[in-house]
């Protein structure tokens, strides 16, 4: 089917076959909204028609009814209780290893920095060009802090690290190395279990970046033998602007793996206040500062529908999805000077596409107001972001056939 009928008719087809199709009605759909297609679920997620309710009934019930004793009632436990239940549902995570706390970038610098200071004597950081700017940002400040060496790997834009390439990179000096699984600008999925036994095997500890995979692709962090990973949780867990992010630790590093923000809510007895730090035990011990409760309420919100349908079933859709709108590519816009920047091979991507053209910055802001949302990644890149729960095959439809009819009133760049 490669005319525009058959297409939307596809769209028809799949929406009617989807078994997630029932969760798009469990998020809000304000009056007066413009938007025509949703395509940037992987930068922020929709917001769940539950939430207004669950917020109320907080203020009004636990916060309003309980005050301070909210704290010793079960606050205290919520980032370990939520990042339980995290590590169930989305990271392949046994209890006890995932805590819920600070934003990414705070917690990439702690699992970091508690990394190089657990494999002394070696001086080398792995990591490559492409990945994420807070990523590389935050590795340079550690190195420039600790006097070590920033080994880059030169990724290609259009797909991402592969393990041959970290087989070549690590050696006896490298103490970590750190990649996102799924590559923020192409969508391109790395092997993490070949790449986190490749750099065990040069004795160096590794840090996965989840941001783009958690809740759309499957996880397995215990089978991969990881050491630290990290992620937000305002994506596909539609967590909202600024929820806190996460932090692993696998089990064998607690109380060996020590993180330098000493905090009150990372102290063993964090209400006795005394003198000196004492870390607290497992996965407590990475927390610095007072939870962030009521940013916490979305989250658990999203957690509710993605423990109801299965991460398994989510990546299904997942590729079904970003398949389609290739397939959408293929026919209105390949042949007009637009290039894929991103993996063809299922396996090989995440929950986005990302689709090249000289003008493609312009474009954006034309989408944008004709009620299409993607988002633009420089220089030349428009990324479709798919969120399985929430974004139907019409709605993948009617946003790809808005950027075609743009690409063909702009004619060839």
């Amino acid at each position: 089917m490669s005319d525009r009928t058959g297409l939307l008719e596809k769209a028809h087809v799949l929406d009617e076959a989807d078994p997630l199709r029932d969760f798009q009605d469990r998020f809000l759909t304000p009056d007066g909204a413009d938007v025509v297609a949703y395509l940037d679920g992987n930068s922020l997620g929709r917001p769940a028609r539950a939430l207004p309710e669950r917020m109320h009934r907080f203020i009004h019930q636990q916060w309003g009814q309980r005050l301070i004793r909210g704290w010793t009632d079960e606050w205290l436990n919520w980032p370990e209780a939520i990042g339980d239940r995290l590590g169930r549902a989305a990271l392949g995570a046994a209890p006890g290893q995932v805590v819920v706390a600070d934003s990414t970038t705070v917690m990439l610098y702690k699992l970091a920095r508690a990394a190089v200071a657990a494999r002394p004597g070696r001086r080398e950081i792995v990591l490559d060009t492409d990945n994420f700017p807070t990523d590389r940002y935050v590795l340079e400040g550690i190195a420039a802090e600790r006097g070590l060496v920033l080994k880059w790997i030169e990724t290609d834009p259009a797909a991402g690290i592969t393990d041959e390439q970290v087989a070549g990179a690590v050696g006896p000096d490298t103490a970590l190395v750190v990649f996102s699984h799924v590559a923020y600008r192409s969508g391109y999925l790395a092997d993490a279990e070949a790449i986190t036994r490749t750099a065990h095997r040069a004795g160096a500890l590794v840090l996965w970046d989840l941001c783009h995979s958690v809740g759309s692709v499957p996880v397995h962090l215990d089978s991969w033998d990881a050491d630290f990973a990290v992620g937000c949780t305002y994506k596909y867990l539609n967590g909202g602007p600024g929820s806190p992010a996460f932090g692993y630790v696998n089990e064998r590093h607690h109380g060996l793996a020590q993180q330098p923000i000493w905090g009150w809510m990372g102290h063993r007895e964090p209400f006795t206040m005394g003198p000196g730090y004492q870390p607290a035990d497992g996965i407590r011990g990475l927390l610095s500062g007072t939870p962030p409760i009521l940013a916490m309420l979305p989250l658990l919100t999203g957690l509710d529908m993605l423990d109801e349908a299965g991460i398994e079933a989510v990546r299904a859709k997942s590729s079904l999805l970003t398949h389609y709108a290739l397939e959408l590519a293929d026919a209105w816009l390949f042949d007009r000077g637009v290039q894929l920047a991103s993996p063809r091979e299922p396996e090989r991507r995440g929950g986005h596409i990302t689709l090249r053209r000289a003008d493609f910055r312009e474009v954006t802001g034309l989408l944008w107001q004709r009620g299409v949302i993607p988002d633009f990644r420089a220089p030349d890149g428009i990324r479709i972001g798919l969120a399985p729960l929430s974004t139907s095959f019409v709605e993948v439809h009617n946003g790809l056939c808005a950027l075609h009819q743009l690409v063909d009133e702009r004619g060839k760049p």
